[in-house]
Formats: C-alpha cells, structure tokens, sequence
C-alpha cells in the first residue's frame, strides 16, 4: 500500500512539474507560432546595417505609430504607453516611452512580449533598441520609464498608414522565485537601469 501511495505522489509531482514547464515555455512557444505559422515577426534586435540604411535614405512619407500595452492577470503590475501616438517620418528613427509600476508587496521579475499589426507592417518595423529585449526588475512600490527606440522601413507598402505597436507584460515565475530566495540576482536577472 505504501508502494502505491509513493507513486502516486511522484505521478501528482510529475504532473505538476510538466504543468509548470508547459506554462514557463508559453511565451516562446507563442512567438514561434506567430513568427511560423502568421508570418509576423514580433521582435528584432538591434541591425546596424537596415538602422544605417534607413537613416542614409529617409522618404518624405509619414505614418502614425499607435501605442498599447497591458499586463497578464498573474502580473500585478501597471503597464501603459505614456503617449497613444506619434506621427512618423519613414527611415527616421524615434523613441517612445511606457511606464510601468510593480503595485505588489515584493520584487517581481516580467517580460514584454511585442506585437505589430497589421501584420503585413510587422516586417517594416525594426525596434534598435527595446525594454522587451531582457527580463526587467521592479522592486515592491518602484515605477520606471520603459523606451523604446524604433525605424519604420521606408519600404513600408503604400496601403498603410497606421502602424499599432503593443505589449503584454507576462510575470516570469522562474526568476521571481529566484529572486525571492536572493539565488544569484545579478547573473540571473539583469535588472533595467
């Protein structure tokens, strides 16, 4: 009887640990189908050579970039574009600001997951420089200005006008468990300046 209940426990351990990794790896896993299967590309890090092109040659057209952003209901934050939007001239390169606030008791560890719609422009939309590049820190109480700096490509097809750039902040459990139990902060979770 003992046997039993033994594996038994071990089966509910398993359970449990195979719920976590499925939920930890979400965020990958969600933008791999987004990349794969829709085509959008919902991040891209700093490319010197399109950030040089698009600087030697900007057009005269202009877009308007509207902003979004939010947090999952596990994070316990506030989350919002400090502007809704801003006009744009092709190949220049701007700089928007979020803000975000941690309203909980203790240090929590999330990231930025970023998305581009409509989707033919996500191609078109180069971030150089981007808070949702690493996981980010805020202590109990602590609020900060999160910027990002992005190029639309001049190659923009001509049918759009209006480019929406958004994030979700999701709370990452592992290295807020991490954190909590003081495991290796600075190697483990490079807090934002």
């Amino acid at each position: 009887m003992a046997g039993i209940r033994e594996h038994g426990v071990w089966k509910m351990v398993g359970v449990a640990l195979a719920a976590f990794v499925f939920a930890f790896s979400l965020v990958p896993l969600y933008r791999i189908a987004c990349q794969k299967v829709f085509g959008v590309r919902l991040e891209q890090g700093p490319t010197s050579a399109a950030t040089a092109d698009a600087k030697a040659t900007p057009t005269a057209r202009w877009v308007t970039v509207q902003f979004d952003g939010g947090v999952n209901s596990k994070l316990p934050w506030k989350f919002a574009p400090e502007q809704q939007s801003m006009r744009v001239q092709l190949g220049r390169q701007y700089q928007a600001l979020f803000f975000a606030r941690n309203v909980s008791d203790h240090a929590i560890v999330g990231n930025a997951v970023p998305s581009v719609a409509p989707a033919r422009a996500s191609g078109y939309f180069s971030k150089t420089e981007c808070f949702c590049f690493t996981a980010q820190t805020l202590a109990a109480g602590e609020s900060r200005d999160m910027p990002v700096r992005f190029i639309v490509d001049p190659a923009l097809p001509n049918g759009v006008a209006t480019i929406t750039l958004s994030y979700t902040f999701f709370k990452n459990d592992t290295q807020t468990a991490a954190l909590a139990a003081g495991a290796g902060q600075a190697g483990a979770v490079r807090a934002a300046p």
